[in-house]
């Protein structure tokens, strides 16, 4: 399963935005860049071409992608009719471990990657162990009947988490059977905040 493996906090404070709620709390703490001198650095002034590999990067690390991964996905959004930026966007917010994160099925984007790579989950009645697939409007996301009697799923059924869960307009939650819709297309708001897709279609763009 390739993915980041290295200090979350690090890129966390280089880039400015936390990658993981483990690197917001790290950046809330230390909200100055990584290093020896990151607390009296004077800040420089970036380039344009700085500005726009940040929000790539940004993005590539939300979303826990490596460097050849994105740029097939940033690839296929310029193919598709539309904003290429949107696309993009809703390309990375309907990938299945991503999905998976969303209707609450896990705390992190890590671990619904796990859940997904491990086979706990079906697609349509499939089991899909494979964590970029994109799901499809109309397409049901479910835990394994087989695994729903395993602890982690019993806890998630039994302490009522998935009962206060906020799930995004374009998703549809059954927290009584561990499964979920996609019954829209995700909107620009509705990816994560604080990204300038813009500046990533510029990158790939020069």
């Amino acid at each position: 399963m390739a993915r980041y493996r290295g200090p979350v906090g690090k890129v966390s404070r280089r880039l400015g935005i936390g990658i993981t709620e483990k690197g917001q709390r790290i950046l809330n703490k230390r909200a100055f860049p990584p290093g020896q001198h990151g607390p009296t650095a004077r800040r420089r002034q970036i380039s344009d071409y700085g500005l726009q590999l940040t929000e790539k990067q940004k993005v590539r690390y939300v979303y826990g992608l490596l460097e050849r991964q994105f740029r097939r996905v940033f690839a296929q959004a310029a193919r598709q009719d539309g904003v290429t930026g949107d696309n993009l966007l809703s390309l990375l917010e309907r990938r299945l471990d991503n999905v998976v994160y969303r209707l609450g099925l896990a705390t992190t984007r890590s671990q619904a990657r796990q859940l997904v790579c491990h086979g706990h989950i079906d697609v349509d009645n499939r089991k899909t162990d494979i964590p970029s697939f994109v799901v499809k409007v109309g397409q049901v996301i479910a835990v394994r009947t087989t695994n729903r009697r395993l602890t982690y799923f019993k806890s998630l059924v039994e302490s009522g988490v998935l009962q206060h869960h906020r799930t995004a307009d374009w998703l549809r939650l059954n927290s009584a059977d561990l499964s979920g819709q996609i019954v829209a297309l995700p909107r620009r708001e509705d990816a994560e905040q604080g990204i300038n897709e813009q500046l990533i279609v510029e990158f790939y763009s020069r």
